[in-house]
């Protein structure tokens, strides 16, 4: 068998996934064994798949990769694997609760302000711990997503699935593909310095109506562009297209821009996140960054508190990187026991 009886659950901001420890490197799963995981009626049920292992133990990295890994002195490698059993480049979510498993494994500091070098298929990411969010298990690290890159604003088309509308799209490289969408405005003031919100913030402002003065002359062209619905009433349930797409598929992004403070060079907005391989998932970290370098560009604000269905989190986004910061939680240890006898 090359899953272990033992396994952990655990989530990041709602992003699930089953985790375990495979430090003799005999344990890599099967895609079979990884959608029966992630199964949530004949599973355990999870977003997806994390085997926490060395480098030189994951069969799909070639010895460049691995080499990347020595040279900063990378131990550990987050081997990720999508809820359809697929591989993925990185989960920036996914960083924090594998940081968080390994601490509990003893595998890596504890301390409030301490490093852990992680690799990815996007590379050697660091994450830092910072003081717990709650006194119920939470726990906050800071995550250097890295470098990103981003093609025209609005460059791609997002419909199909099961939305009422299209909308315009960037693209976004954040070691995987994504492509964000700016799908409206929102109602009322989130924090001080709204000027969305002060707009008109008696009524609130839907995509379908006129854009209000003061916006971005880059939000209001988007936003011209686009005729769907508020982002609550979206429907995710089928996986939306975007044009041109990408051969590997990419993960697609709503956002609602709910409050922009210029001097404090700060914003709020809310996301809803459609993952390739997953469906609509409660958070998505490489998400979350990409949303906030769309924003960045949109309106010239470098820090967001961006909010999913899981939680709140934090984007700060400079000219090269995105650090993202969020709760981790262990939630179960589990014996597997009814294992299908085709996947042993």
């Amino acid at each position: 068998m090359s899953i272990p009886r033992t396994v952990y659950k655990m989530h990041a901001t709602g992003n699930d996934f089953v985790v375990y420890e495979d430090s003799q490197g005999n344990l890599e799963p099967s895609a079979d064994q990884v959608r029966w995981l992630c199964d949530r009626h004949f599973g355990v049920g999870a977003d997806g798949v994390i085997r926490l292992a060395h480098p030189r133990d994951v069969s799909d990295l070639d010895q460049e990769a691995i080499e990347g890994c020595d040279r900063f002195g990378c131990q550990w490698f987050m081997d990720y694997r999508n809820a359809d059993g697929s591989l993925a480049q990185m989960c920036g979510n996914g960083t924090r609760a594998i940081t968080l498993f390994a601490q509990k494994q003893g595998l890596a500091p504890t301390m409030e302000g301490s490093s852990f070098l992680l690799g990815t298929r996007a590379g050697v990411k660091r994450i830092v711990s910072r003081s717990p969010m709650s006194d119920d298990g939470g726990h906050v690290f800071t995550v250097n997503i890295g470098a990103w890159t981003m093609g025209p604003l609005g460059g791609r088309m997002v419909d199909g699935g099961a939305l009422d509308g299209s909308a315009p799209g960037t693209l976004v490289d954040m070691g995987n593909p994504h492509v964000v969408v700016l799908a409206g405005l929102g109602k009322g003031p989130v924090g001080s310095g709204s000027d969305v919100a002060g707009a008109d913030a008696s009524s609130g402002v839907s995509v379908r109506n006129p854009t209000p003065a003061g916006l971005p002359e880059a939000v209001t062209t988007l936003l011209s562009r686009s005729d769907l619905p508020d982002l609550d009433e979206l429907d995710l349930e089928k996986q939306p297209s975007a044009h041109p797409g990408l051969e590997e598929g990419q993960n697609i992004e709503f956002l609602r821009l709910e409050s922009m403070d210029s001097q404090a060079g700060r914003g709020h907005a809310a996301m809803r996140v459609y993952e390739r391989g997953v469906g609509e998932t409660l958070s998505c970290g490489t998400g979350l960054s990409a949303s906030g370098v769309v924003l960045r560009a949109l309106t010239g604000l470098d820090h967001w508190t961006i909010r999913v269905g899981g939680g709140v989190l934090g984007v700060d986004v400079d000219d090269q990187e995105v650090h993202l910061t969020g709760e981790a939680r262990l939630v179960s240890r589990l014996t597997l026991e009814d294992i299908p006898r085709n996947l042993t």
